[in-house]
């Protein structure tokens, strides 16, 4: 692997000198988040608080998380508090925030530790990994920030801090046990949570992935190799992503009186156990030529709405073309429920089903 070595650039990178300098530098310039204990407090962390926001921010920027974490720790302060509350009202507040299984398992986890562990939270990174919804960066960010572990946490931040200081050229997906042994090695005995913490608000505010702020504010600066080599800017080195590929399919807009009808998704796979406005199969088709002609769930006078509803998933985009429906009589039609508008904010429904409810007050074609 193409690394630099400590002789190679101006200082020394003994793991505790670098440590203790990204403290310092920390103990002034730390990001202020309201799940975070402040680095001149006395306070200890809050596992649950910790847990919470660890949780929400995987795979979700800290911008997006801060309100719902806010939501979710006025309506819910405590971790029997969420555990008590029905499933229903957890997908409702995370509605929005994407990745839904990580509410379930967020509910589930809430349960178990109330129930079977009496409110405590473990504090072993071995047990950690036991609890619904934790994997490795989670049970390392818990037990270091939570209970001050020398625990090796990595997220996308620290990876691209650790491939920048020590030169890492190989693709990240090769380049990751390097990484994490690097990572290991720098992690100090004393501070773990902070010293991670530390890192996270380097590689967020100064070693960002396309704007780096080096001169005079990295405390690294002076250590890392890829500044003394201008190849920060190409570090880490990703492999190029495919496209995304476009999925299909029909959505039924059915209404009466001021009432929607809406059905609950499967509880596996995708926007599991939430609210939706039921659809067809999303077929992936190269175009809607492809797309099979949609099984209208009742034979009565269903029209088209025009235009499409466009939503991302992480690995496909998705066009919905939506068919709707005004009734005369309150019939059911197959499995769901009749909703009044009034309680549509209150339920769980993910943000590509708000886009069809923002969609259906368009004029309407006949079929």
């Amino acid at each position: 692997m193409d690394t630099i070595t400590p002789s190679q650039i101006p200082l020394s990178q003994d793991p505790s000198e670098l440590s203790d300098a990204l403290l310092d530098w920390y103990d002034v310039h730390a990001r202020v988040l309201p799940w975070r204990v402040s680095p001149h407090s006395e306070e200890a962390p809050d596992p649950y608080v910790v847990w919470l926001s660890e949780i929400m921010l995987q795979q979700t920027t800290v911008a997006t998380v801060i309100p719902y974490f806010n939501k979710f720790m006025e309506k819910w302060p405590r971790i029997e508090d969420l555990a008590h509350a029905p499933l229903d009202d957890v997908l409702s507040e995370w509605a929005g925030l994407g990745y839904y299984a990580r509410a379930r398992n967020l509910h589930k986890c809430a349960q178990y530790i109330t129930d079977d562990l009496c409110g405590i939270f473990p504090d072993r990174q071995e047990d950690l990994l036991q609890l619904p919804g934790v994997g490795p960066y989670t049970a390392a960010a818990i037990a270091a920030i939570a209970f001050g572990h020398s625990a090796a946490v990595m997220d996308g931040n620290i990876e691209r801090v650790m491939a920048r200081m020590f030169n890492i050229t190989d693709f990240l997906s090769v380049a990751k046990p390097e990484l994490r042994r690097l990572t290991e090695r720098m992690t100090p005995l004393h501070r773990a949570g902070d010293y991670a913490q530390a890192v996270m608000d380097l590689g967020s505010d100064i070693c960002g992935p396309k704007i780096l702020k080096c001169t005079d504010r990295c405390p690294w600066e002076h250590h890392c190799a890829a500044h003394a080599l201008g190849t920060a800017d190409h570090l880490p080195r990703r492999r190029s992503k495919a496209a995304r590929p476009t999925r299909r399919g029909y959505a039924f807009w059915a209404e009466y009186q001021g009432h929607l009808w809406l059905c609950r998704r499967p509880e596996s796979g995708l926007l599991g156990g939430m609210m939706e406005v039921p659809s067809t199969d999303w077929v992936e088709t190269e175009g809607w030529d492809a797309v099979p002609p949609p099984q209208i769930p009742i034979i009565t006078n269903w029209k088209e709405t025009p235009g499409l509803v466009r939503h991302s998933f992480t690995h496909f985009h998705l066009e919905l073309k939506i068919i709707r429906l005004e009734l005369q009589e309150m019939i059911d039609l197959q499995e769901g429920d009749w909703y009044p508008f009034s309680r549509i904010e209150d339920l769980a429904l993910p943000t590509v089903m708000l886009k069809i409810i923002d969609h259906f007050k368009e004029p309407v074609l006949d079929l």
